[in-house]
């Protein structure tokens, strides 16, 4: 009797809440998280910002391009919800109604499998008015439902490396993207593949997050907890690995989903929030991307801004411990480490793992033994999520991306690069960075050098004018000239006097050897599988001189021949840290016998 009062009271508090000023804070007013069913059509018109969006005009023309598509797939969507034959005519006008004049108002195409029928499902559930059904739809669409899908499913698989590394190598070994599996996740906010009680219920509970991201975390959570399962299916082809993640939210039921969120949280709140900021207008407002950013499709792991490094970096111990926390590890060279540091980091030198194995592990040891004893201290540079700092040049980064695939490749979780490294790091502090940086020497600063030879190319010269960048170019080539010549010269003579070049050493064949362009002008000998002949491209770096080095072969062809030991897919990583899809095949080496 009691608990019915409360209830009653409840939902009483409600009501008033939503008459008040239309909106209403849930978890203020009782602990159950999920609305009652009286008040769900107020309570989700007030988290999908009903009022905000303007009556629809139905003129109930149906003359779309797609009209016939649009028909078909309003019958069949009608003919699954069971709705009496008496009703169903009048279902499918109004169900095509709202999907026409959608498309109509927004310029949109309707396609099929896009999700929007799935959508509509809930909505029609509330039983409303065809007008209030389509300004929820509108709302749901433009708050919650990407607009574009290419960067939201590299960042759902950077945040599966990031917690779970081991499941994403699978994943990748199988070639199956997020997209192949969790397209019908989040082009429904999960409608197409769970019940509609529990569709409703998860929408309960994502409306009040008021975060369009959290369909990730949610997703995550789901995949995660069906690893033992996916990672025994590793003798299964690519199909059935891909249907057995893509039905696994098919399973949840209704006493699921409040455990599902509380483990989503956690996952959102041990992950850095820094793809918030840079993704959230690209995704769900289709802005292109801006020229210079940094592409998410292309990273390498997940990026950290340095604002929000900074800002983790200063939390006291007391406030971070339930939250994450960086161990930061500086990747540069040791003289720039040397020049200037931020207090908390650990350096790694990068430049150790051309000098072996043994030494570099080594390295290694040395900092997950600092990172524990940091944790285990309670001090402010410890941490459980690694953060790597480069030099923020592309073309020097390239070591730092190769011990960051290093600790990927070792299924460590948890491993983040700064995006910009040190010298956007370095521009942040500005002129506090004596303050905020540890043994900062402006003379060997590589930052602080390079900004003040950008200043220095602006002084007046020593004649009085102004020396104009075009100017300044051709001083640095004609020094550039001059102390090479005699190094010229040097060689020159030393070749006229030893021409047979007696000491030259011995070393390994290299792909730079090999120089002109094979089958210039004809046709492509080899074709990769089955597909189209193309031009290939070798990606980084001067791409006119590496076609002249690489040939296009067949690998299907390859994997058939009989001097072929082993082949294995894999990810090549550029110096400017841009991963990209590659096989790598082995064959014997037959050694060449020349004439006895």
């Amino acid at each position: 009797m009691a608990d019915n009062c409360n209830d009653q009271s409840w939902i009483a508090e409600l009501e008033s809440a939503l008459k008040e000023d239309g909106s209403v804070d849930i978890d203020g007013v009782n602990e159950d998280p999920f609305i009652p069913d009286a008040l769900r059509p107020e309570i989700w018109k007030s988290c999908l910002f009903f009022n905000h969006h303007k009556p629809p005009y139905f003129d109930e023309i149906f003359d779309l391009p797609e009209q016939k598509i649009i028909r078909e797939d309003c019958q069949n969507f009608v003919d699954k919800l069971g709705n009496a034959e008496e009703e169903k005519l009048c279902v499918i006008s109004d169900v095509e109604c709202l999907v026409s004049t959608y498309c109509r108002n927004t310029g949109i195409s309707y396609t099929r499998g896009n999700g929007w029928l799935d959508l509509l499902a809930p909505l029609l559930a509330l039983g409303l008015h065809t007008e209030d059904t389509y300004s929820l739809f509108e709302g749901l669409r433009s708050r919650y439902v990407p607009r574009s899908y290419g960067e939201l499913w590299a960042l759902f698989r950077l945040l599966l490396l990031y917690h779970d590394p081991n499941l994403c190598s699978f994943l990748d070994t199988k070639k199956i993207s997020p997209e192949s599996y969790a397209a019908p996740w989040f082009q429904t906010l999960f409608a197409a593949p769970c019940s509609l009680p529990v569709v409703t219920k998860i929408w309960d509970l994502y409306f009040q997050q008021a975060d369009p991201f959290f369909m990730l975390f949610l997703g995550l959570v789901i995949i995660i907890n069906a690893k033992d399962h996916l990672l025994s299916l590793k003798d299964s082809s690519k199909e059935a690995v891909c249907e057995a993640v893509s039905s696994i939210p098919s399973g949840l039921q209704e006493s699921d989903i409040e455990d599902l969120f509380a483990l989503a949280q956690e996952y959102a709140s041990r992950t850095p929030g820094s793809f918030r900021q840079d993704l959230e207008r690209r995704v769900f407002e289709d802005d292109e991307v801006a020229e210079g950013a940094e592409k998410i499709s292309q990273a390498l792991c997940l990026p950290v801004s340095v604002s929000e490094l900074v800002e983790n970096i200063h939390l006291p111990p007391a406030i971070g411990e339930e939250l994450l926390r960086f161990f930061l590890v500086d990747c540069r060279p040791a003289d720039q480490y040397n020049a200037g540091h931020l207090p908390t980091a650990f350096h790694l030198d990068p430049t150790l793992m051309l000098q072996g194995t043994s030494v570099y592990k080594m390295a290694v040891q040395g900092l997950l033994s600092a990172q524990q004893q940091a944790l285990d201290a309670g001090s402010s540079a410890g941490g459980e999520h690694l953060c790597f700092i480069g030099c923020g040049a592309l073309h020097e980064d390239q070591y730092t991306h190769m011990v960051v695939a290093g600790f990927l490749r070792d299924y460590r979780p948890y491993v983040s690069i700064l995006s910009g490294g040190y010298h956007a790091l370095h521009n942040y502090f500005g002129d506090n960075v004596e303050e905020t940086m540890s043994d900062h020497n402006q003379e060997s600063c590589r930052v602080c050098l390079e900004s003040g030879s950008q200043a220095g190319n602006q002084n007046v010269g020593t004649n009085g004018s102004s020396t104009s960048p075009s100017k300044d170019l051709f001083g640095k080539i004609g020094a550039v000239v001059k102390s090479k010549s005699a190094e010229v010269k040097d060689k020159l003579l030393e070749y006229i006097v030893n021409p047979t070049g007696g000491n030259v050493s011995e070393r390994h064949v290299s792909p730079n050897d090999r120089r002109g362009k094979r089958y210039r002008g004809g046709s492509a000998v080899f074709t990769i599988d089955d597909s189209p002949t193309v031009p290939y491209a070798y990606m980084g770096g001067d791409e006119e001189e590496e076609d002249s080095q690489y040939e296009t072969v067949s690998v299907s062809a390859w994997k058939t021949r009989p001097d072929l030991i082993a082949s294995f897919e894999c990810q090549e990583v550029k110096m400017n840290g841009q991963t990209y899809e590659r096989r790598r095949l082995f064959k014997k080496f037959l050694p060449f016998k020349g004439k006895s």
